[in-house]
């Protein structure tokens, strides 16, 4: 139906019919199509370039917002620590889970008999001395009360008191020089001779002069700012591993910051063999003479 009309028209208005014969000019500029409109160039110039200014912002802030988040994704180490306060990279070391256990005694099952170098004596680990009967298995601890507790259960396993000097709130300071000092590289001499700060050079000679398939990190606790940290212990087990021929280094409570940091910095990602939970296993070929840990760094240090 067509739409109503509506009454303008007065009343008195007659109403006018057309014949069709009749030839009525017709404005055709109202009935063909849209009217034209002709706007000058310089009114549309402004707008131009409005648009394209506004383009422009939007580019440059989306650029910003993405390398903001790059820059998020691989934080600097110097960044993490001042971000991040002191006792979150020393939290409570955590007792190695079944699955991480049956991880680590499968390795030894597979390379026994062989030289087992435990750092940290746990009730858990004389089981992999039983497991690598025949071989040798030596554990350091720098704990005097688990000493007393727990013997040793054959003359081819050895426990050892060690001392541990370096505070966990020292691991930024330490990597810093390390990577400024020469006398830390791989290739610069023996471990018990080396003038680098990291070095452990009071262990048992038997340590220095064997050669070693597996080596364990799991001490000492590290586990507020002042107490003992794992940087020693870490660097060392990497030097000791490139001495040898192929050494597995595994490395447990991997979740805090130091112990994941420097693993990356010495043993590096490219050598990591297998893991489970809280647990890293790096196969570390012998690379003695070489004068860098990794091929590439893992992070910047501002």
């Amino acid at each position: 139906m067509p739409p109503e009309m509506p009454h303008c028209r007065p009343l008195v208005t007659p109403l006018v019919q057309f014949s069709p014969q009749q030839n009525l000019p017709i404005d055709y500029k109202y009935f063909k199509g849209r009217k034209k409109m002709n706007i000058p160039i310089k009114k549309l110039l402004p707008a131009l370039v409005l648009i394209l200014s506004s383009f422009s912002i939007i580019r440059f802030l989306l650029i910003i917002v993405t390398t903001s988040s790059s820059s998020t994704r691989r934080p600097t180490f110097s960044t993490i620590f001042q971000r991040i306060p002191s006792h979150a990279s020393t939290k409570q070391p955590k007792p190695i889970t079944e699955k991480e256990f049956h991880l680590l005694s499968n390795l030894v099952t597979h390379k026994s008999p062989c030289n087992l170098l435990i750092f940290g004596l746990e009730p858990k680990y004389l089981y992999l001395s039983q497991i690598n009967a025949g071989g040798t298995t030596v554990f350091l601890e720098d704990d005097i009360d688990k000493l007393g507790t727990i013997k040793a259960n054959s003359n081819s396993t050895k426990t050892y008191k060690v001392e541990y000097q370096t505070p966990a709130k020292e691991a930024y300071k330490l990597l810093k020089h390390v990577r400024q000092n020469p006398a830390c590289e791989p290739g610069s001499g023996p471990l018990q001779a080396s003038k680098c700060r990291l070095a452990l050079r009071n262990l048992p000679q038997e340590v220095y002069e064997q050669k070693w398939d597996v080596i364990v990190v799991d001490g000492p606790s590290g586990d507020t700012p002042e107490a003992p940290g794992r940087m020693e212990t870490i660097y060392s087990a990497s030097i000791i591993a490139r001495a040898g021929n192929t050494t597995d280094v595994a490395i447990h409570d991997v979740h805090r910051m130091i112990e994941k940091w420097f693993s990356w910095e010495f043993l590096c990602d490219e050598n990591l063999f297998s893991s489970k939970g809280n647990l890293w296993i790096f196969r570390i070929r012998g690379q003695l003479n070489s004068t860098t840990f990794c091929s590439a760094r893992p992070v910047v240090i501002e």
